[in-house]
């Protein structure tokens, strides 16, 4: 009996310890109007910023959240919560508000790229559902820009997702990779569901499965108006020379065109110019040479330093899972995104500022907004409440309000995508380079650096006196 393939369950998409806290915000009736912040502390990959994207999973995820009796079951199976409690749970929906980064904007690091307000039961049964739904989008469309950034150094160079097969989460990386830049997918599903571009070449196999290369490269060129070679199986420089030969006598006799050539291995830039001078010998100066295996934003730039004449790249691995680079000392895999408690509103209506204080991880209590200088001088993370500066552009959207989505939340895929490319383009040079000496300026207004020194003091105060307590009852 072939195993059932797992369903998708919203309200499941949680940690063990967000039911749980769950459970004690409920038998402690501590379930006061509370704010979070989504965001991370660090720009990934030794640069200065993030592409946000993932925003209309996020929604997809907060809208279909609810449990049904099945998983109500389940719940009492694995813990022995309260009925009463579960019963809640069965009426539960989201009904706060979410103000958000729209996708394809540029952040940078400890700026909320989501703000969550919501009764606390609610806000934290979502925690892991966003953070999942946020962190991969964002890492991936972030890796994808990187990418193309490098690649179009010189002049214009297209770069094809080519991740499936090693991707974490495929559709996510296709649909991520394409808001960062890249022009197509090579999985037939992405390109289904999204309506990418889709591209592909042909695999070593398929010129194994014929006795002599030349036999493939006939194959080929016989079964496609437009096609491309794959000329690294065995000797590159030998099989450019074949497939010359192939190209010429196809265009003549058939009217098909062989559109480009692929290298994936060996010495990439040496064997690049020299197929370029062959096809440009050959008249064949419109047939582009793509370069692929395993690619990166570091290795494309040696690449094209080196003097490689590569016209477009397929990147796999680098984008499945943004993977940093080994070689260079840089950390991948995972955007580290947090969702920090910031506010509180009791029973009395008092709002009581949370903070976390843990050196580095130490956390910006209060409802905050973000407003960018026109120029991209700077941005500013300040309270709400406080006076919009000068000009200045805000920066969080709302997306729901009373738990229903706002009209415009989510646009199509390519306004999305033209917008990441517009914002890309003003963003200062010197923050795009892979690596920055200089983080881009982010300032805390002075309201939000005093409140957060009164909620440390006042968090200190408490700790003081709970440590005076316990001294005197040792005594």
């Amino acid at each position: 009996m072939n195993r059932r393939a797992p369903q998708y369950h919203p309200d499941l998409m949680t940690d063990m310890y967000h039911p749980d806290s769950a459970y004690v915000s409920w038998r402690t009736g501590l379930n006061g109007l509370t704010t979070f912040d989504l965001y991370t502390r660090t720009a990934p990959f030794g640069g200065a910023y993030l592409l946000v994207a993932g925003l209309e999973f996020a929604l997809e995820f907060v809208q279909a959240f609810h449990y049904t009796p099945d998983e109500l079951r389940f719940l009492a199976q694995i813990r022995d919560y309260d009925s009463a409690f579960l019963d809640e749970l069965a009426h539960m929906r989201f009904t706060g508000e979410i103000l958000a980064l729209p996708e394809g904007s540029i952040a940078f690091p400890n700026e909320p790229i989501m703000r969550v307000t919501a009764p606390f039961r609610e806000a934290i049964l979502l925690e892991a559902g966003l953070v999942q739904s946020i962190n991969l989008s964002t890492l991936i469309a972030t890796e994808a820009s990187r990418i193309v950034f490098a690649a179009e150094q010189g002049h214009p160079r297209r770069v094809a997702e080519f991740a499936f097969r090693r991707a974490q989460e495929p559709l996510t990386v296709a649909r991520a990779s394409y808001i960062g830049g890249c022009s197509s997918t090579s999985l037939l599903l992405a390109a289904y569901e999204y309506r990418l571009p889709a591209t592909g070449t042909v695999p070593h196999a398929l010129i194994e499965l014929f006795p002599t290369e030349e036999e493939a490269f006939e194959a080929i060129a016989e079964a496609y108006n437009r096609y491309t070679l794959l000329l690294d199986t065995y000797d590159p420089r030998q099989a450019i020379h074949t497939a010359i030969g192939v190209a010429l006598r196809s265009q003549e006799t058939l009217g098909h065109t062989l559109a480009a050539v692929r290298l994936d291995s060996g010495d990439i830039a040496a064997d690049s110019k020299y197929i370029r001078e062959q096809l440009d010998k050959a008249g064949l100066e419109s047939v582009r040479i793509l370069a692929s295996g395993d690619l990166d934003e570091w290795k494309i730039s040696e690449l094209l330093a080196a003097g490689a004449a590569i016209d477009s790249f397929g990147v796999g691995t680098a984008l499945g899972w943004g993977s940093g680079s080994v070689e260079h000392d840089i950390p991948g895999g995972s955007l580290g995104i947090v969702y920090k408690e910031v506010s509180y509103i009791d029973e009395a209506g008092n709002e009581i500022p949370k903070v976390k204080i843990a050196g580095p991880k130490s956390t910006w209590p209060g409802r905050k907004e973000i407003y960018r200088h026109p120029q991209w001088k700077e941005d500013i993370i300040q309270l709400a409440h406080e006076p919009r500066p000068d000009d200045y552009h805000r920066l969080l959207r709302p997306v729901m309000r009373s738990g229903e989505m706002i009209p415009g939340s989510l646009p199509p895929l390519s306004e999305i995508r033209e917008l990441a490319q517009q914002n890309l383009r003003m963003l200062p040079l010197q923050y795009r380079q892979l690596t920055v000496d200089t983080p881009y300026p982010v300032h805390f207004s002075e309201g939000l650096q005093a409140l957060r020194k009164q909620s440390e003091q006042s968090m200190g105060n408490h700790m003081s006196g709970i440590t005076a307590s316990q001294d005197i009852e040792q005594i």
